[in-house]
C-alpha cells in the first residue's frame, strides 16, 4: 500500500518550519554558501563604495545569510535579493529565491511581479557594468554587445530558476492532489467495505428470521395436530377401536407431511448455500451489499401452499376434532404467490394456536376476496372448562411471524381476546 498523506503530516521531525531534518540541513547549506558568496563579494563593494572592508564583508553575510528562511518567507528572500543588487552580490540567494518563490503556492501575478523587478535589476546592472567594462578597455567588442550581454545575462539568471520552480511547484500540487484522491479513495473503500459487512450480517439475520418463521409454520400445525390426534387416540383406544385405527392414521399421515415439508425446505436450504459459495470467489466486494440485501427478500422459488389449499386445512382441523365453521366471501380468484403464502400461513398459525390454548372451542375462519385486498379472520369461543387439553407446548413466536409476513407484504395485522372470552386473528393483505 502506497503512503498516504497522514503519513507524510506524521513524519514531520523538522525544527521550526521544515518539514525534515533534512531539509533543514539543506537550507542551513545553501545559507551558509550564499552567506560567503556575499562577503566575498561585499569586500569590492565596499572599496567602491568607500566603507571599511569589514563592513562590506559583514553586511554580505547578513544578506547572504537570509536564504535561510526561503521556506516560510520566499517573498522577503527574493526583495532582499533584488536590493543587493546594485551592490553586485547574491547571485545563489537570487536565483534560489526566484526558484523558491516559483515553487510556493502564491498568486501568479505576485511571482511574476517579483520575478520581473529580478529580471529589470539584473538587466540594469549588468548593462551598465559591461558598458564600463568596454570604457575602460577591458572589452573590446562593438556596441552592440552591451546590450546582448545585459539581456542575456539577466534572462539565464532569471528565467531558468522560476521555470523550473513552477515545474516542481505544479508536479508537487499534482502529487498532494492524486494522494489526496488515494486517500479519499482508501476511505470509501472502507467505508463499503463496512457497510457490505453491515449489509450482510442484517441480511444473515433477516435470512435466519425467515428460515425460523418458515420451520416455525411447517412444523408447529403438523406437530399440534398430530398431539391432538394422539391425545384423542389415547381416550378412545378401548372405547372405540376403528376411530382410534382412524386417529392412528390421521397421526401418520400428518407425520409424514412434516416430514416431506421439512425435507423439502432443508433441500432448498442447502441447494442455495451450495449457489452462494460457487458465487462468492467471483462476486466483487462492492456487489457483497446489494448481494446481501437481495438475499434478505427472496423467496422460495418452489411452489408453496395456496388459498386454495385453506379448506383441507380446515378439514384437517376438524378431523382432529375442533368444531370448526368456513366462509369464503367475495369473487374467488388467484394472487401472487407470496400473498396466497402469507394468508395461509395466518389461517395455518391461528388454528394451531386454537388447537394449543382453546381446544374444543367453536372456532370461525372467514376470507373475504375484495377488490383490492384479501382479508382472512379466524376467531375462536371461549373454550369449555370440562375440554381436555392437549397440553402444547408455545414458545410465543406464532403471532410474531404472522404480523411479520402480513406487515413485509404492506398488510394490516390484528390479534388479541374478544369480549365474550375467546381470540381473534385478523388480517388485511393487499392484492398487489
Amino acid at each position: 500500500m502506497t503512503a498516504t498523506g497522514e503519513d507524510h503530516v506524521t513524519a514531520r521531525g523538522g525544527p521550526w518550519w521544515w518539514a525534515r531534518r533534512r531539509s533543514a540541513v539543506f537550507d542551513v547549506s545553501l545559507a551558509v554558501v550564499s552567506a560567503l558568496e556575499c562577503a566575498l563579494e561585499g569586500v569590492p563593494f565596499a572599496r567602491d563604495a568607500g566603507i571599511p572592508v569589514a563592513a562590506g564583508v559583514v553586511f554580505g553575510w547578513l544578506a547572504g545569510a537570509v536564504l535561510l528562511v526561503r521556506r516560510r518567507w520566499p517573498i522577503a528572500v527574493v526583495l532582499v535579493s533584488i536590493a543587493i543588487t546594485p551592490a553586485q552580490m547574491g547571485l545563489v540567494m537570487s536565483m534560489v529565491g526566484l526558484y523558491t518563490l516559483a515553487a510556493a503556492e502564491l498568486p501568479r501575478r505576485i511571482i511574476a511581479s517579483l520575478a520581473g523587478m529580478s529580471l529589470v535589476g539584473t538587466l540594469i546592472v549588468t548593462f551598465v557594468k559591461t558598458q564600463q567594462d568596454m570604457a575602460r578597455g577591458d572589452l573590446e567588442l562593438g556596441d552592440w554587445f552591451v546590450p546582448f550581454a545585459a539581456i542575456t545575462m539577466s534572462l539565464g539568471f532569471t528565467a531558468p530558476p522560476v521555470l523550473l520552480g513552477l515545474y516542481v511547484g505544479a508536479r508537487r500540487r499534482l502529487m498532494e492532489s492524486l494522494r489526496e484522491r488515494a486517500d479519499s479513495l482508501e476511505r470509501e473503500l472502507q467505508l463499503l467495505a463496512e457497510r457490505a459487512e453491515e449489509r450482510a450480517e442484517w441480511a444473515r439475520n433477516e435470512e435466519r428470521t425467515r428460515i425460523a418463521r418458515e420451520m416455525h409454520d411447517v412444523v408447529a400445525h403438523r406437530v399440534s395436530l398430530m398431539v391432538v390426534h394422539a391425545a384423542a387416540l389415547q381416550a378412545v383406544a378401548r372405547k372405540d377401536p376403528e376411530k382410534a385405527v382412524r386417529n392412528a392414521a390421521l397421526v401418520g399421515d400428518m407425520g409424514r407431511q412434516a416430514l416431506t415439508e421439512l425435507r423439502e425446505m432443508l433441500g432448498v436450504l442447502r441447494s442455495g448455500g451450495e449457489e452462494r459459495r460457487e458465487r462468492a470467489a467471483s462476486v466483487p466486494l462492492a456487489a457483497v451489499g446489494v448481494a446481501a440485501a437481495a438475499a434478505a427478500s427472496r423467496v422460495v422459488d418452489d411452489e408453496g401452499p395456496c388459498l386454495a389449499e385453506i379448506e383441507e386445512l380446515v378439514g384437517q382441523s376438524a378431523a382432529a376434532g375442533m368444531v370448526v365453521a368456513l366462509s369464503v366471501e367475495g369473487d374467488v380468484r388467484s394472487y401472487a404467490p407470496e400473498v396466497e403464502q402469507t394468508a395461509y400461513r395466518v389461517v395455518q398459525e391461528a388454528l394451531t394456536n386454537v388447537h394449543k390454548h382453546a381446544a374444543g372451542a367453536k372456532t370461525y375462519v372467514r376470507v373475504a376476496h375484495r377488490v383490492s385486498e384479501i382479508a382472512m379472520q379466524v376467531e375462536n369461543e371461549p373454550p369449555e372448562e370440562a375440554a381436555a387439553s392437549a397440553r402444547l407446548p408455545s414458545g410465543g413466536n406464532g403471532l410474531v411471524g404472522m404480523r411479520e409476513r402480513v406487515s413485509a407484504l404492506g398488510g394490516v395485522f390484528v390479534s388479541g381476546p374478544t369480549d365474550a372470552g375467546g381470540f381473534r386473528v385478523s388480517a388485511v393483505i393487499p392484492a398487489s
